[in-house]
């Protein structure tokens, strides 16, 4: 009987051919290019005891992609292992990860699929394949895996936990693997499935946290320069809807509404046909110019929720900046040329719906528009790494945010280190919920893109926006800004190469320039074009909003002798809105302010 390994390959090429290294490979893989300090040092601590399965979490644009192919051909190069698979996320990383390894004289086969039973081709080193792919046919990829000794390569590892299907596949595909290298710039997960082959130290409170081989977080890859830093450009504004009971509701982003107004008004700031995208995406545009003053093929990407606002915001765009921008709107061997073609080109924009938030390299993102309505640390996280990946030193990514609060958070934490925590209370100890419903990338999209809508149905009834902040480093600079204005302005026209220390400076400079601004308005002509106001701060939960409206609401009732629930009626018709409980932020200050003006008059 001939060797299990012999099925694998094309005839006439035998498996010590197929997978073994000749000696001028090996000396090339051992010299070949320079690695960055962090990738030396975590190579060097793998060599250091060789451990079966290695966790590496280092910040997105760090290079994982470069440290795991340089460690795969050492372990080639020692006859460790002879046989590589790299396990990607998405099609698109497949080919991405296949030239890299290319690169690297490693030969990875990115088109295979399951249809090719055993045989991958001849010439190869290993292949890359998903997530899904694996899940399909878990006993052939273990057949395959078990032919040779084999290095398995995890790229963004936490999707080992995404459903019942892909957590099991990959246990039994390569659970008998030589080595296992699991890499991640986001180790941890938004629910409590716990992640295959990972080592899991319980906590004094009862949770179980990832243990982590090696970490490089962002905080330290910004010191080295390795990544750029990141400026959030906030934009806040009025929005209006009604409800699916008809009533009209208004609110201002970041007025700290209960959770569902926020929601509600978030979704009419997405809206691409109100004025608070438009205004946001022109700003944008703004920014993406002035970087390319100083980065000539300086590139902006707008993460949409789902496939319709990804056109509306494309058509957008072209009408702004008479370009039309590229569109990718499926995980598709088209959408990775397109993807792979914007990245060499010198063309502005880029619209594209979730898929690309994740392991995409288009290095010349500059600028970035969050358009979505995911607000979990993963997608933040995997969405702000598009745009830090570094060049060369002093290079500045922008990311535009809608002012929501969970967002606004996310932003200012930028720099913590994360890992994966499982709540046991919760019963998450179980390895995967075997009740748990098969769920696949493109209804993940769909469930995403509802969570905003599922919940009520509404109807965009129109938005405005304004610039409120300036995010970098977790401190706010600047304040409310007209969009146009020369303060917005001010922020949208910061260099776009800058250190880390020049940017902190600038942003205070700008901030200081708006204050002299605002504190000479009385000086400005009375024939300089009116200029709205900034909208009243309001220093109050909306808890004691609603408190004082009550106390207001009883001095008027003992005022005028009418029942309590006469005035609150009264006030819903004249100023709007629903009921108390589901009233808005503006909403309640509009009829605190006209019970005020009754009482004083």
């Amino acid at each position: 009987m001939s060797d299990p390994i012999d099925r694998l390959h094309l005839p006439g090429t035998s498996a010590a051919e197929h997978l073994s290294p000749s000696y001028p490979e090996r000396a090339a893989w051992g010299t070949a290019g320079t690695l960055r300090a962090w990738q030396e040092e975590a190579i060097s601590k793998y060599l250091a005891s060789e451990p079966r399965d290695f966790l590496v979490s280092a910040t997105p644009g760090a290079g994982k992609t470069t440290f795991a192919l340089r460690l795969a051909a050492i372990l080639r190069a020692k006859n460790t292992v002879n046989q590589v698979i790299v396990v990607a996320p998405t099609e698109h990383l497949k080919v991405q990860w296949a030239d890299a390894a290319a690169r690297a004289g490693i030969k990875l086969n990115p088109h295979y699929s399951n249809g090719d039973g055993l045989n991958y081709g001849s010439g190869y080193h290993g292949i890359v394949v998903t997530y899904a792919q694996v899940a399909m046919k878990p006993i052939q990829h273990q057949i395959i895996c078990e032919a040779a000794e084999t290095l398995v390569i995890m790229d963004e590892v936490h999707h080992g936990g995404d459903s019942l299907s892909w957590g099991e596949g990959i246990i039994t595909a390569y659970a008998a693997a030589k080595r296992r290298l699991a890499l991640t710039g986001t180790p941890f997960r938004s629910d409590d499935a716990q992640i295959p082959f990972l080592r899991y130290a319980r906590m004094p409170d009862g949770t179980k946290v990832s243990d982590t081989d090696y970490d490089y977080g962002y905080g330290r890859a910004l010191n080295d320069g390795v990544v750029r830093p990141v400026i959030f450009m906030i934009y806040a504004g009025k929005m209006k809807w009604q409800s699916s009971a008809g009533e009209v509701m208004e609110a201002r982003l970041g007025e700290g509404n209960p959770k569902d107004i926020t929601k509600q008004a978030w979704r009419t700031a997405l809206d691409p046909y109100g004025d608070w995208m438009l205004s946001v995406l022109r700003a944008a545009d703004k920014r993406l110019s002035e970087v390319r003053h100083h980065v000539e093929d300086a590139g902006g990407l707008v993460i949409a929720a789902d496939h319709a606002t990804a056109k509306a915001y494309a058509k957008l765009l072209a009408e702004i900046t008479g370009e039309k921008p590229a569109l990718i709107l499926s995980d598709d061997a088209g959408a990775s040329q397109r993807i792979a073609d914007f990245a060499k080109a010198n063309t502005r924009w880029m619209v594209a719906v979730r898929m690309v938030s994740e392991g995409v390299d288009v290095p010349r993102l500059a600028v970035g528009v969050y358009a979505t309505n995911s607000a979990t640390p993963l997608f933040f996280a995997q969405a702000i790494g598009r745009f830090v990946r570094s060049r060369r030193r002093g290079e500045v990514a922008t990311v535009f945010l809608p002012n929501v609060p969970d967002l606004m958070l996310l932003a200012s934490q930028l720099e913590k280190e994360r890992n994966h925590v499982l709540d046991l209370a919760k019963g998450a100890e179980e390895l995967l919920d075997a009740e748990q419903v098969l769920i696949d990338e493109a209804n993940r999209e769909e469930q995403a893109s509802a969570a905003l809508t599922g919940e009520f149905v509404y109807k965009a009834l129109g938005s405005d926006a304004n610039f409120d902040m300036a995010v970098f480093d977790g401190q706010e600079f600047g304040g409310y800004a007209t969009v146009g204005s020369e303060e917005e302005l001010d922020f949208l026209g910061l260099p776009g190469i800058l250190e880390p220390t020049e940017v902190r400076a600038l942003l205070l400079q700008r901030q200081a320039r708006q204050a002299r601004r605002s504190a000479s308005k009385q000086g400005i002509s009375e024939f300089a074009p009116e200029r709205a106001e900034a909208p009243e701060a309001i220093h109050r939960t909306i808890t004691e909003q609603r408190k004082l409206l009550h106390q207001l609401v009883g001095l008027y009732a003992r005022r005028t002798g009418d029942p309590h629930g006469a005035v609150h009626a009264w006030l819903r018709r004249v100023c709007g809105g629903p009921q108390v409980s589901k009233a808005s932020v503006s909403q309640l200050q509009d009829r605190i302010n006209m019970l005020r003006q009754r009482l004083e008059g």
